[in-house]
């Protein structure tokens, strides 16, 4: 399986869509037109978006009349430095490493690309020898 590079659509970045740009000057006028006449509708329902948004912003509010502040609350110690646990143990040594002691596996073979297979007889050998795609 090989990687490919995905589109846009699976991206969590690249989401804004760009300026829009008109095919020639009548496009765009025509376009303008529109957009001024949904706002004039827009308006004349009694729907004002900006002023609807600029509302609900002001009533807001700031940061400190919902009772958030920067101050270190009470209990709480002005610790600069806290230092490490010790705890009287040493440095650790590097295992011995696992050697196969054994004598029922007589080697290893790769059977598919990197399948590492253990091989415990002759006719084994053999068969995984033998063995295609």
């Amino acid at each position: 399986m090989t990687m490919h590079l995905e589109g846009p659509w699976l991206s969590t970045t690249g989401k804004r869509k760009g300026k829009v740009k008109f095919a020639s000057a009548e496009h765009a006028r025509k376009a303008r037109e529109l957009d001024e006449s949904w706002k004039e509708l827009l308006k004349r329902q009694g729907i004002e978006l900006e002023e609807k948004k600029r509302k609900r912003a002001m009533s807001a509010g700031n940061l400190s009349s919902t009772g958030y502040s920067l101050a270190i609350p009470a209990g709480r110690n002005t610790t600069a430095h806290i230092k490490s646990v010790d705890t009287g143990a040493g440095n650790a040594t590097l295992a011995p490493a696992k050697v196969y002691t054994g004598t029922k596996v007589k080697g290893i073979a790769t059977m598919h690309k990197s399948n590492a297979v253990p091989v415990f007889s002759n006719e084994e050998a053999v068969a995984i020898s033998n063995m295609r795609r």
